[in-house]
């Protein structure tokens, strides 16, 4: 058999290929999977820049992030194509994504109207305590019984309404009917779909249900929610399954190909670690850590500082299943500051054998709370704090200390999901980029005192986003009957510390916690700008109107000497 003939062979052996888009928030990925041994074929990731214009604010460029999926989706079929892969026998793209971060473009010119507010970003920190302060009893929890999500900095409805308020483009554009609101899942599906010609503007149940615009009961947008924020319907997008043909690629190598899926990056990980039954649980380590546990098809409201929120819905016509959350903001976002900000690791492999060269942090905690706590607190006024320090403590022992802050907040949502659902997690499903840290997994399991599992294969966002995608109806190249699912090989990590010890740092831990919040307790005060005025901290305001009363004090009577 010469070469031409056994690669058009091996072409065949392949059966049909679904690929995925797997935008996240320190990176993009485009990766291609066989839909019948769920087997990665080929992949391409470019970093994505993170600015942070003041304190507390992080932006994304919304045409980079686009301009990246189109890089890494013509350097995986470059690739694909070197590997005798015939890329016409990709069948499906399935999309999923940092969730919640905030865009509003043109739908006229398709241009951006502003930098996309990343999740993370603080700014809205004055809204929030605004809109806290209005509720009876001051219940961050008042929209809880439709959103299951607490009042908070986190969710797109308040980055939406700062941007309405306070860039002029912004607010021009919705007067006049032309502005569309989306997370990063519409404006790319919208892009790649025809853009300003025709383009699909659509978001799935999973990213719909962290706006807190939308109604998790109803599964649809609430007129009432949008009032309360000040939303005009009109910009949103429309609620679809996760799981249907939403549009056709319009360009590129991969024109005409259908885009069939759309989840939230931790429901994909869900999907992806075949979580489908009630009680499965799986923990995501990317920039934040996030546990989800299926709670099947009715919603639980969480009395220990959870989120509840939509799973998935896997078809038009299939149920929606929810899920308890536990969301971490910082995880893997504490290596690269670490790194960049620091300057103590060139590399998130060197924080692993510098942590390892000490194996203790030496009674030294680190509480990464960057971007105030998130579960079980939700605590905006929290900042990151380092304590426990002696002459002793170098780099090393701050390294470990960084890597047990991942591992002792993992412990405090995988608590709070026990209380709630009152059936302990007998082992820790595991994913995401900072998996592959050896030492991590061993401390998680540690500290969490039962086993951790990590898939052989740790792409489970991206794997769930393609198996939605091969599954809708019209493309149905992948099955998602229990029978029909790969059988994943894994490794597991087993608790090796007595109960004792870790229960006794995990309780320094959370004395550690109480030490950092309340940090910033005032209300900041903007003027015009939108920048905040030194005197919104009554302290501050406080010494410098004493300051001037001296002076002004001790030239009234200079003068009368």
């Amino acid at each position: 058999m010469n070469g031409a003939m056994a690669a058009s062979s091996h072409r065949i052996m392949l059966g049909p290929l679904v690929a995925a888009i797997d935008q996240g928030t320190s990176s993009t990925r485009f990766l291609v999977f066989n839909s019948k041994t769920a087997e990665l074929l080929s992949h391409h990731q470019v970093e994505i820049k993170q600015s942070f214009p003041k304190e507390g604010w992080v932006e994304e460029d919304p045409k980079e992030i686009l301009q990246s999926v189109y890089e890494c989706m013509e350097r995986t079929c470059e690739k694909l194509t070197q590997l005798n892969i015939d890329i016409s026998n990709i069948k499906a793209i399935g999309v999923t994504n940092q969730r919640e971060t905030t865009l509003v473009w043109d739908k006229e010119t398709g241009e951006p109207l502003y930098n996309a507010i990343v999740w993370l970003d603080l700014r809205t920190q004055s809204t929030v305590e605004r809109l806290i302060n209005k509720t009876p009893g001051r219940n961050k929890n008042h929209l809880k019984h439709k959103t299951g999500l607490p009042i908070s900095t986190y969710f797109s409805a308040v980055k939406l309404r700062w941007l309405m308020d306070n860039v002029d483009d912004v607010h021009k554009a919705v007067v006049s009917h032309r502005a569309m609101f989306g997370t990063v899942d519409s404006w790319l599906i919208w892009c790649l779909t025809g853009g300003k010609s025709g383009g699909v503007h659509c978001t799935d149940v999973t990213n719909a249900s962290r706006t807190m615009l939308f109604n998790i009961h109803t599964m649809e947008w609430d007129p009432e929610l949008c009032k309360y924020f000040g939303i005009p319907m009109e910009i949103l997008p429309r609620v679809r399954s996760s799981s249907e043909i939403y549009g056709l690629m319009k360009s590129g190598a991969l024109s005409g190909i259908p885009i069939s899926g759309c989840l939230g990056d931790q429901s994909a990980a869900l999907v992806g670690q075949m979580c489908f039954q009630d009680g499965q649980a799986k923990n995501t380590y990317g920039t934040g850590c996030f546990l989800l546990r299926n709670t099947g098809p009715k919603p639980v409201m969480s009395d220990h500082g959870l989120l509840t929120t939509v799973a998935y819905k896997l078809g038009r016509d299939k149920p929606a299943c929810y899920a308890l959350e536990g969301s971490v903001a910082i995880a893997g976002a504490v290596v690269r500051w670490l790194q960049d900000n620091l300057g103590i690791i060139g590399s998130s492999e060197e924080l692993e054998k510098l942590a390892a060269s000490v194996g203790t942090s030496y009674g030294c905690y680190f509480v990464p709370a960057f971007s105030g706590l998130y579960a079980p607190y939700w605590e905006p006024s929290a900042r990151g704090i380092i304590c426990g320090l002696t002459q002793f403590t170098n780099k090393s022992h701050l390294a470990f200390a960084a890597l047990e802050a991942v591992c002792f907040q993992t412990r405090e949502i995988l608590d709070a999901m026990n209380q709630d659902s009152g059936i302990p997690l007998t082992q820790l499903q595991v994913d995401g980029g900072m998996t592959s840290n050896r030492l991590l997994m061993q401390l998680q399991a540690d500290i969490l005192c039962i086993p951790v599992v990590k898939p052989s294969m740790p792409e489970t966002t991206a794997l769930g986003a393609a198996m939605a995608a091969g599954a809708a109806e019209g493309v149905s190249v992948w099955s998602l009957n229990p029978e029909d699912l790969s059988e994943v090989t894994s490794e597991k990590f087993e608790p090796q510390i007595n109960t004792e010890e870790s229960e006794f740092r995990y309780a320094r831990w959370k004395k550690a916690v109480q030490k950092s919040m309340n940090w910033e307790t005032t209300e900041p005060v903007c003027n015009g700008n939108g920048e905040t005025s030194i005197f919104s901290s009554a302290p501050l305001g406080f010494y410098i109107i004493g300051s001037m009363l001296m002076l002004i004090g001790a030239k009234y009577l200079a003068g009368r000497n």
